[in-house]
C-alpha cells in the first residue's frame, strides 16, 4: 500500500456561514450528549444513491472524529444502491487518502487509509444494510430527495437534516474535478467544525 501524508495535513478549510452552523447544531447536540454519557457514537449517513455526498460525509467524519478524539462509528446508506462514484474515489486519492479497490465486484468495495489508521470499506448500500446499525444511532441525511422518500429510519434516536447539493451536476464538465473537489473541501470544513464544538473530558 502507498504511504501518503495524512489528508487533514494539507486540507485547506474554509469558515462555514452561520445558516451550516445552525443547520449543524442538532449534530453536534447529539454527539456532545453520547459523550457526556461516555457512549460511542454512530453516525449513519444516508442520500439517495450512496454515491457522492454521503461517502464524502462518512470518511470526513471518520477522519475529523478521530482526530479529535471522539469514540465515533460511521455508516452510510441509501435508498437505492448503484456504486460508490469514481469521481468520489479520484477526488480523495488527489486529497491523499491510500485506496485499495476490490475490482471483482459490481458494485466495488474500496478500502480507504491514511498512513497509519485505515477508516473503513467504503461502497454504496442500502440504509438497512446488515453492516449498517440497527439502533443507537443518528440518522443525519445529506440530500434532500432521501430526507423527503426515507421518512423513517427504523433504529436511530434521532434524525438530522444536515443537505448538501449534489456534485453530479458537474460530471462529464470541465469543472468536473474542481467541482468534486469544492464539495469534498466543503463537507470537511463542515465535519471539523461539528468536531471541533465536541468536549471531551480530562
Amino acid at each position: 500500500m502507498q504511504k501518503t501524508h495524512s489528508p487533514i495535513e494539507h486540507l485547506s478549510l474554509k469558515t462555514i456561514g452561520e445558516e451550516r452552523k445552525t443547520a449543524a447544531q442538532p449534530l453536534i447536540d447529539y454527539i456532545q450528549k453520547k459523550v457526556d454519557e461516555d457512549n460511542a457514537v454512530h453516525l449513519h449517513f444516508i442520500c439517495t444513491h450512496n454515491s457522492r455526498r454521503s461517502q464524502f460525509a462518512q470518511i470526513w467524519a471518520q477522519v475529523f472524529g478521530l482526530h479529535y478524539g471522539i469514540n465515533l462509528h460511521t455508516y452510510s446508506g441509501g435508498v437505492e444502491v448503484t456504486n460508490c462514484n469514481a469521481r468520489v474515489i479520484e477526488t480523495l486519492k488527489a486529497q491523499g487518502f491510500n485506496v485499495e479497490k476490490n475490482a471483482a465486484e459490481e458494485n466495488p468495495r474500496y478500502l480507504i487509509s491514511d498512513h497509519n489508521t485505515i477508516f473503513g470499506a467504503f461502497y454504496s448500500k442500502m440504509y438497512d444494510h446488515p453492516n449498517n446499525p440497527k439502533s443507537a444511532f443518528a440518522a443525519v441525511m445529506t440530500c434532500a430527495h432521501a430526507d423527503e422518500h426515507c421518512p423513517l429510519v427504523p433504529g436511530s434516536e434521532v434524525r438530522i437534516p444536515l443537505r448538501y447539493t449534489d456534485p453530479k451536476i458537474f460530471d462529464n464538465t470541465p469543472n468536473e474535478k474542481q467541482g468534486y473537489l469544492d464539495k469534498s473541501i466543503e463537507i470537511a470544513a463542515e465535519m471539523n467544525y461539528i468536531f471541533q464544538q465536541i468536549k471531551t473530558k480530562p
